[in-house]
This record gives C-alpha cells, sequence and structure tokens, in this order.
C-alpha cells in the first residue's frame, strides 16, 4: 500500500511521520524544497494531543514549553481577569514551528517508508497511489475537487513576533482582548516570549505602531529586543467535501480558524489521529487503502471540526460585539460564569480534548 501526501508543510509532515510510523510507503509530493518556517512563528498543543503526538508521532519533549496558566483579560474590565484556567501539571506546551519541522524532516531523511518527489503536472496521482491526502491548497488538484468551501475574511491580520526579556519563571500565557483585537503572549522559555495580535482592520499595518502596541500591554516582561514582525491576513475556511474518490483534503485545505484561542494544529493533530485510527484498521485487516478511507475520515470528523470551528468564531465575534458597543455587561457575565469550577473545568477538557462526541 503506497500513499502520497500534496504538500510539505507542518500538517503534511507530521501526517507522514504518523504513516511510516506504521511502515506505510509515503512520497511527499512537492513544487518546492521542505523550507524551514519562520522563527517567530509558535503553535500550542493541548496536554492530550501533545501526549498523541509524542506516542504516534514524535516525541517533542526537548523542544516544548510548558504552560500551567492562561489568564485572560478584556481592556473593558480595565485590569480585573477575565477568566483564568490553571493546571499544575500543564495546560499546554508552545514551541516554535521550525523547531519541530526540523525534528521530523530530520528523522524523515533516515527512514526507508519516506522519500520526496518532485510535483508533475502530467501525472495523475489518484491514480498511481491508493490513497492520495492533499493539504496543498494552492495546486491544481485543489482547485479542481476542493474549490466549494465556506470561507470568511475577518477583515483582520495577524502580527506575530518573538520577544526576549530578562529571565523570570515564565509559565503563564497572556490572553488580553484589547479595544483593537485579541493579544496573546505566549511563553517559550524563561527568556522569550511568542506575540500574537490580531488586529481589526488595516489602519495599524504600519509595524512601528505594532512595537509601541506591544510595549504598551506587555504584562509583566523586562523586553531586551523585539524580533522583526511579520503579519498575515485572516480568514477562515471549512470545505463543504471532505474527498473526491481516493483524494482526501486534509489540513489548511481542509480548515482554517481565527488564531485567538491557538486550535488550528490541536484540530489537524485530531484529524490525524482519527484517520491514522482508520487506516491501521485496514492495514491490520488486510483491506486496500481506498475511496473507503476517506468516506470513513469525512463522516468521523466533518461534524465535530464544523462545530469546534463554529465555536471559536463565536468567541471571535462575542468579543468583537463587546468592542463595538464599548460596554463591559458581556465581560462581567463571562467573567461571572467562568469563575464556577464545574464550567471552568468544562471549557478546559474542550479545549484540550476537542468535542468528545
Amino acid at each position: 500500500m503506497k500513499v502520497c501526501i500534496l504538500g510539505n508543510g507542518l500538517s503534511s509532515l507530521s501526517l507522514a511521520k504518523a504513516l511510516v510510523n506504521k511502515n506505510i510507503y509515503v512520497d511527499i509530493i512537492a513544487k518546492k524544497k521542505l523550507k524551514t518556517p519562520d522563527f517567530t512563528r509558535t503553535i500550542g498543543i493541548t496536554k492530550t494531543n501533545a501526549e498523541f503526538y509524542n506516542k504516534f508521532i514524535i516525541n517533542t519533549d526537548k523542544i516544548i514549553w510548558k504552560i500551567n496558566q492562561i489568564h485572560i483579560f478584556s481592556e473593558n474590565l480595565k485590569k480585573e481577569k477575565l477568566l483564568n484556567f490553571e493546571n499544575n501539571n500543564s495546560l499546554f506546551y508552545i514551541l516554535k514551528n521550525a523547531n519541530l519541522f526540523e525534528i521530523i524532516k530530520k528523522s524523515l531523511s533516515k527512514n526507508k517508508y519516506f522519500k520526496i518527489v518532485n510535483y508533475d503536472d502530467n501525472l495523475n496521482y489518484s491514480k498511481n497511489y491508493n490513497l492520495v491526502i492533499n493539504s496543498d491548497y494552492s495546486d491544481q488538484i485543489s482547485k479542481k475537487y476542493f474549490s466549494k468551501k465556506i470561507q470568511k475574511k475577518y477583515n483582520s491580520n495577524a502580527y506575530t513576533t518573538v520577544i526576549k526579556h530578562k529571565a523570570i519563571d515564565n509559565n503563564i500565557a497572556t490572553q488580553i482582548f484589547t479595544k483593537i483585537g485579541p493579544l496573546a503572549f505566549l511563553p517559550i522559555s524563561n527568556n522569550e516570549t511568542s506575540v500574537v495580535y490580531s488586529i481589526y482592520g488595516t489602519s495599524y499595518k504600519k509595524i512601528e505602531n505594532i512595537y509601541h502596541l506591544i510595549k504598551e500591554y506587555n504584562p509583566k516582561y523586562k523586553i531586551e529586543k523585539i524580533e522583526k514582525i511579520k503579519y498575515f491576513e485572516l480568514k477562515s475556511l471549512s470545505l463543504r467535501s471532505y474527498y473526491s474518490e481516493n483524494i482526501l483534503a486534509f489540513g489548511d485545505l481542509l480548515h482554517r480558524i481565527h488564531p485567538l484561542a491557538g486550535q488550528g494544529f490541536n484540530m489537524t493533530i485530531r484529524d490525524i489521529k482519527i484517520l491514522l485510527d482508520i487506516i491501521i484498521s485496514k492495514q491490520s485487516l488486510g483491506l486496500p487503502f481506498d475511496s473507503s478511507i476517506c468516506e470513513e475520515f469525512e463522516k468521523k470528523s466533518r461534524h465535530k471540526n464544523f462545530i469546534f470551528a463554529s465555536g471559536i468564531d463565536f468567541v471571535y465575534e462575542f468579543f468583537n460585539f463587546e468592542r463595538k458597543i464599548k460596554n463591559n455587561t458581556l465581560s462581567k457575565s463571562i467573567q461571572l460564569i467562568g469563575n464556577n469550577p464545574s464550567i471552568n473545568k468544562f471549557f478546559t477538557r474542550i479545549a484540550d480534548k476537542g468535542l468528545l462526541f
């Protein structure tokens, strides 16, 4: 049985590593060489997903940073804490995209079940491989089979950087819902913290303004340096159909969400788990890899992904609405509800494991 994966991003490499670990031949089909992501980009991985990733994909213990508290503030409540989530054993982990990319790339390069193949417009990949997994939204296959989607533009840009600061005990993530958008400070070491600022509109495209805002909302750090700021447009996306014959959409091609909750890559890890379970079941029974895998994956994951993504979008629109009406009543209500231990625990569990049905 042979699988090809179109695209060579972090989602593609993670899935490839999970498959080769099960002695499945995987070809990565790429138009460009494997390129390490920008070092200012970071990802959050929940505790449950980190345990799965370490066991079934690759061990990340040396590159992850533990977060055991999340403090959430709303500018409408001044300095009052809106919500607080805490777990001494860890709530989730932060790591640099580049570090994870490099260790997977290195591991795959030594694996006999894996190879990289140059993209060829003349090849019919669906006939050459038992299963085609497409995570590249820019190729011809995506445009041909996966053009129908639910898409939303947020009229916002996400600005990312890393601040270097005096060393402190740095295990508390901070999210601030400011008047112009959500701002997250995400620790990645005792003297480095990732910053993600999603700003409404385009009036802050001047990078100098972003440096000023980071310093203004800085919760506790004695900043020594702010790395070069990068930015990208924010969109959400959900495909209407997950597959066509034996071609399955995956990763960013399948779904994209607002980064305010840091759940984008976590959705992909949950998808990998579902897909891996289906493939292992087929493999153990000696059944062929074909379109039935795609059909079963869509059946098991589509409703969960849609509801979870809709929940993230609701959180965004909730605080966006409060920003527009310039009133703290909604924040006060959330503060009251969130202080209930049972509700707080429920939200923590959903963020960690996703939907449980």
